[in-house]
């Protein structure tokens, strides 16, 4: 790719594009403080409603997964309703979604008002995703990675405006925060007006969108979907199994089409992406708890500094994108990724908690927005719909697989660590705070968090050290997700070498 057809499609649409780029950026930094602001208050959610560790992954879960129904469903209509009435039900999804949090009751109500807030996110990125690919589409890993700056700067904004709050006003104070960013970016919609996606302009048909992802794709995304489904309406076997083949045969009779190979390959790379990336976010602040608050400090700062540190490097991604390719950026990445995470599992010290999160950020960061820069180039003819479903895939997969096995593993770790002091000190601790549950990976036993809270002195020592073991359990854990990851890139490096390089492939769109 020249830099001068470089240049031609920027300066081609850069008044208008710059005014599309901040209302996408706007919104984005809306999904991130639903996420920031959820995993602030997570804990005191299982304080107030007496949830264990499972349920709280659950709920981390549901404020992804839903995320895939809107973004899947709305990109086979996008193109229909436009971009804005896009945005518009995500703004409304937002609002109704806070509603119901703030008048929650328990678990139920909980999940419910986080279901909705997830489901106005996903169709957030419905929108901006293919809209900024649509601008800049001769670039489009650069400006995929500068739009996705919005994500962390959320962060950074809401994990501040959060801790700025006095520990007394409660979590409902926090969640409100979320108003500011949603009510930012419907003021900037309301004048404006988007053009037609790239695949519209370009004149590929729908059925040849539908048939760069295929029904492999399909199985995927109603497989996740359905399971998570399933167990929350208690549906049996027979009609799991009906809907996920119904849905699958559906969209291939549609698209009479397998898909792309290399397509369906990022999008199952994207579940252990989106489980390290954002399944580690999710539980990065209650994980760290324990060894920043022996030094006095929130643990909500570490996730902060982390998220400026991805926030820098999204927005000047342009010259490491050229330098080692999408795919090699990637490749980097996935390692310093486990290097990062077994730091964290370690990290005790200041020194060496600031050390360890300054190199998981290095890792992560370029995740996300370079997985979709990859599908946007590789396929274009896929439109919205192979954008959005390798995004929806790793919103599934972090979800539906991401926190409740994360919770499954702090849970399991919590249980073994008391059952290891219990039998060092002839005690039966664990028969008086354990419990028995049912989640998604089938029945477990978890630590009654109602009763762990009656405890004191030696005992509430021994269960806060197990759980502090269990935390750092996770993250040694999650670190096989980016080595599997490396391995993948690695091979598709190879692959491209095999064929001449690594070249975006470009649409000849109508003026």
């Amino acid at each position: 790719m020249s830099t001068e057809a470089t240049m031609t499609g920027v300066m081609t649409a850069s008044a208008e594009a710059k005014k599309t780029f901040a209302v996408c950026f706007a919104a984005l930094v809306a999904t991130s403080f639903c996420f920031i602001l959820r995993a602030f208050s997570i804990d005191a959610w299982g304080v107030e409603f007496g949830l264990s560790e499972t349920q709280k992954g659950e709920l981390a879960g549901v404020g992804l997964w839903p995320f895939a129904i809107s973004i899947v469903l709305l990109s086979l209509i996008i193109d229909r309703i436009g971009f804005k009435m896009t945005l518009w039900f995500a703004a409304a999804c937002h609002l109704l979604g806070l509603i119901l949090i703030l008048q929650a009751n328990g678990y139920w109500s909980l999940y419910w008002g986080t279901f909705v807030l997830s489901l106005g996110n996903g169709a957030v990125e419905a929108g901006i995703n293919p809209l900024i690919a649509r601008e800049f589409r001769h670039d489009k890993t650069t400006w995929l990675n500068r739009l996705h700056a919005g994500w962390p700067a959320g962060f950074v904004l809401g994990g501040i405006l959060a801790m700025m709050f006095p520990a007394g006003m409660g979590w409902r104070y926090q969640m409100a925060l979320i108003l500011i960013p949603v009510i930012t970016y419907i003021v900037m919609l309301v004048p404006r007006a988007f053009p037609p996606s790239e695949r519209v302009a370009a004149g590929v048909s729908y059925r040849e969108m539908l048939a760069e992802a295929g029904f492999v794709s399909a199985f995927i995304v109603a497989g996740l979907m359905v399971f998570e489904l399933a167990r929350v309406f208690g549906w049996s076997e027979s009609i799991k199994w009906g809907l996920i083949f119904a849905l699958t045969i559906g969209y291939g009779l549609w698209s009479r089409s397998p898909g792309k190979p290399l397509f369906i390959v990022m999008a199952l790379v994207m579940i252990p992406l989106a489980v390290t990336e954002l399944g580690t976010d999710s539980w990065i602040t209650s994980m760290l708890t324990p060894a920043m608050t022996d030094l006095g400090l929130n643990a909500g700062w570490v996730l902060v500094y982390a998220m400026a540190i991805v926030l820098v490097l999204r927005l000047f991604a342009g010259p490491l994108v050229h330098r080692f390719s999408p795919l090699g950026l990637l490749a980097i990445s996935a390692l310093v990724a486990v290097a990062g995470l077994l730091l964290l599992s370690k990290s005790e010290g200041a020194v060496a908690i600031i050390v360890a999160a300054t190199v998981y950020s290095f890792g992560k960061a370029f995740f996300w927005p370079t997985s979709l820069g990859v599908v946007s180039e590789q396929s274009p003819r896929g439109g919205a719909i192979t954008l959005n479903v390798v995004a929806g895939i790793g919103m599934l997969g972090a979800g539906v697989i991401g926190g409740p096995l994360i919770g499954k593993v702090l849970d399991g770790q919590m249980v073994h660590g008391v059952a290891a002091y219990d039998a060092k000190n002839n005690t039966q601790l664990v028969e008086t705070l354990k419990i028995d549950r049912t989640g998604l990976f089938g029945d477990y036993t978890a630590i009654d968090p109602a009763k762990r809270a009656t405890l004191a002195g030696e005992q509430k020592s021994a269960v806060d050290a197990a759980d502090r073991e269990a935390k750092h359990d996770a993250l040694r854990t999650i670190a096989w997700l980016p080595l599997l990851m490396f391995v993948v890139y690695l091979g598709l490096i190879l692959y491209f070498r095999s064929k001449g390089g690594y070249k975006p492939v470009v649409l000849d769109i109508k003026k």
